[in-house]
């Protein structure tokens, strides 16, 4: 297999229960058998209706989750019984977040809020802030790299959370509702961001309820109660 078709992702017949049937209790079964993998470089949009496991799915590709049954594998890593530390370090790693929050520190520069993965990564001061400021130009906020969150738009925000999920060349760009918090403006330019970071060769999985947003990806999953239902776009379905 060539590098470019590895499966940054690759799910194998995954389900997640919660709850117990100890003292009475039910099992909820949020996701069941679900196999689908993703490619690098693809631009992926997972969309069904509310409380359909859209959710569980996102939580699940960003190891903040594990599997009931079956087998994740992360850039070719099975994941499911990995401990936690090691976990931990594979999603810093691997896994570049953006949520619908921005989810910025308030009283910290945008400078200094895209160093942060990088602290933790061990990289110099000196290296830190010059990658971060690079960053910070390639989402076109080199002019705001000392404002805090309160003195930028909310598309600015989101701009930040992007150079700040991309500042460590993750394998996988996940993004959870990204543009619910914006107008149809700004929320229309984070699309735009993503479309040219997918062009660049970025693999980006958003997570959406919007048909809209969901449209923008060439490849379409939809979950409905926990399964799989559609895989659409890119040679797929």
């Amino acid at each position: 297999m060539k590098a470019k078709e590895m499966p940054v992702v690759k799910f194998d017949k995954v389900c997640r229960y919660y709850g117990s049937t100890d003292n009475g209790g039910e099992i909820v079964k949020a996701m069941c058998e679900v196999s689908f993998q993703i490619t690098k470089g693809e631009f992926v949009a997972v969309t069904g209706p509310s409380g359909s496991g859209k959710s569980t799915l996102l939580h699940l590709i960003g190891l903040l989750d594990r599997p009931s049954e079956g087998e994740i594998y992360i850039d070719g890593v099975a994941v499911s019984k990995m401990a936690d530390a090691r976990l931990a370090k594979l999603r810093n790693e691997k896994i570049g977040f953006i949520f619908q929050q921005f989810n910025l520190l308030p009283k910290t520069s945008s400078l200094k809020q895209v160093e942060l993965p990088l602290v933790y990564a061990g990289i110099g001061a000196a290296k830190r802030r010059e990658m971060a400021r690079s960053e910070l130009e390639s989402v076109g906020l080199l002019d705001k790299l000392n404002n805090r969150p309160s003195q930028l738009s909310g598309g600015q925000q989101q701009r930040v959370a992007i150079a700040r999920a991309m500042v460590t060349k993750p394998a996988l760009l996940l993004a959870d509702e990204p543009t619910g918090n914006l107008d149809s403006k700004s929320g229309a330019a984070i699309l735009e961001l993503f479309e040219r970071l997918h062009e660049g060769g970025v693999t980006v999985v958003i997570v959406t309820h919007d048909r809209d947003v969901a449209a923008h990806a060439p490849r379409r999953l939809v979950i409905k109660d926990g399964e799989l239902v559609e895989d659409k776009g890119n040679g797929h379905g």
